[in-house]
């Protein structure tokens, strides 16, 4: 935000969403107060330094770094705030004042505040712990609006993958340097991410489903979300079935990579300076593209989402709980996280923008690609919808054709049973893994392919068929 905005904000007053504390040279306990309501309500920015009638006083210099530290440091002690909340204070300078301003997430578990229960309204925070019945709606409406959080107290440690861990914590660390999930461990870091939680109406805790999707063994998932799936599917020479596919049925980490990796393979890249950087256009659009296809869907639902390549179009669908329906606005419309706790992680570990960005950046950007607006559409479906351009689609279809072209190669020389080997020769290629994975193995899992001996994979006397059927 600029500092006009802030000043625009400020301006306003305090309300549902927005929150002064005086705070100069230390943070009184009912900030913390006015954290934990903010979390279990609609989210919202708290400004240390500003009077309660708008008036900014600023915090104090040398007080600065303390205030930060232990603003940290409280809101990841479970005794403090529970469950704890990651979270840096973003320091803005007005009027040469300096201000402390904390942009707290809505939540999609219930926090407490030195084991109190606090809720938001327009007259500021209430303590709710005693009045059972506003408590109970409290978690009927966190628990109805995300089932991100479902508890699973039989998944371990152990079926979550350490090497994912070690990744995002890498990726945090490389986002900032000074990153507490870098001083954590595996355990700490989860639930500092909260994705280990307790439910206080039934007392079971255990991990969720949230953790589940981002650091889960294939077989967890699949076991806990038989219907989990993204379908990328490239339909531009053969429309009724697909010129490529990647059926990708893992952890949402992997699953990124693999969306960013299809998009990659199938459509050019386009570079644009922004100042004197040089970004790529294909991959500023595609990251918020997938990032939104992965996190702000209904995993509950079975409808298998979709990331589809054509001609004309880039589209993705995706199971939904809408908040609105109807084409978005990005110069007026109100962003509502679907899965606050996985979009949080993706946000630390730098593949997704604060709540609301990655929609502008998608308007932006795709003016640049294609010189026409995408479409995102909120109903029971999410859809988006990106157009290509002529150039682009003449570079796609190129592609495509040498595709169609190689496989049409490779069924011609399979009727008569070959080894990997021979079928390498005779297409030119000489990097082993690469025709393994990118040439052979995909014709396999369409059955446009069947190997001699399948009881026997990795037979050295293993060859290859055409089956007749590439339809």
């Amino acid at each position: 935000m600029t500092i006009n905005k802030f000043l625009n904000i400020i301006s306003n007053g305090e309300g549902l969403t927005v929150e002064f504390k005086r705070s100069r040279v230390k943070i009184t306990s009912d900030v913390y107060q006015s954290i934990c309501a903010f979390l279990n309500r609609n989210g919202g920015l708290v400004f240390l330094g500003v009077e309660d009638d708008g008036t900014i006083t600023g915090v104090e210099t040398e007080a600065l770094g303390q205030m930060k530290k232990d603003l940290v440091t409280a809101l990841n002690n479970p005794q403090k705030l529970n469950p704890p909340l990651y979270i840096l204070p973003q320091e803005i300078r007005i009027d040469g004042k300096k201000v402390l301003l904390l942009d707290i997430p809505q939540s999609s578990q219930v926090h407490r505040c030195n084991n109190q229960i606090y809720d938001r309204n327009e007259d500021g925070d209430f303590n709710i712990t005693d009045n059972t019945n506003l408590v109970a709606e409290l978690y009927v409406r966190k628990q109805s609006s995300y089932s991100e959080n479902r508890i699973y107290p039989y998944v371990t440690l152990d079926d979550l993958r350490n090497d994912l861990i070690q990744r995002v914590r890498k990726l945090a660390r490389g986002q900032r340097p000074d990153h507490i999930w870098g001083e954590l461990d595996d355990m700490e870091l989860l639930k500092s991410a909260r994705l280990f939680h307790k439910d206080y109406q039934t007392g079971k805790q255990g991990f969720t489903l949230a953790a589940v999707l981002l650091f889960g063994n294939d077989d967890v998932i699949l076991n806990i979300l038989p219907h989990h799936k993204t379908d990328a599917l490239l339909r531009v020479d053969n429309i009724d079935r697909y010129d490529d596919r990647d059926d990708i049925r893992t952890n949402l980490i992997e699953s990124y990579d693999r969306l960013m990796g299809f998009t990659a393979k199938h459509l050019p890249d386009k570079f644009h300076l922004i100042g004197d950087q040089r970004v790529s256009i294909r991959d500023r659009i595609f990251r918020e593209v997938a990032a939104n296809c992965l996190i702000h869907r209904e995993y509950l639902n079975p409808f298998p989402a979709k990331f589809i390549i054509e001609k004309k179009r880039v589209y993705t669908e995706n199971a939904n709980k809408p908040h609105g329906y109807g084409l978005i606005n990005p110069s007026n419309f109100t962003p509502f996280p679907k899965n606050p706790v996985i979009a949080r992680v993706f946000k630390e570990m730098g593949r997704a923008d604060e709540l609301g960005s990655g929609v502008k950046n998608i308007f932006r950007f795709t003016q640049t690609y294609s010189g026409a607006d995408p479409q995102l559409m909120e109903d029971d479906i999410f859809k988006i919808i990106i157009p290509l351009t002529e150039q682009v689609t003449e570079q796609v279809t190129e592609q495509v054709t040498e595709q169609v072209k190689r496989r049409r190669i490779i069924t011609e020389f399979c009727k008569t049973p070959r080894s990997a080997a021979e079928i390498m020769k005779h297409l030119g290629l000489k990097h082993r893994e690469h025709f393994r994975s990118k040439v052979l193995q995909p014709l396999l899992v369409e059955g446009v392919l069947a190997p001699t001996m399948p009881s026997t994979p990795k037979s050295p006397q293993q060859m290859y068929y055409f089956t007749g059927d590439d339809t």
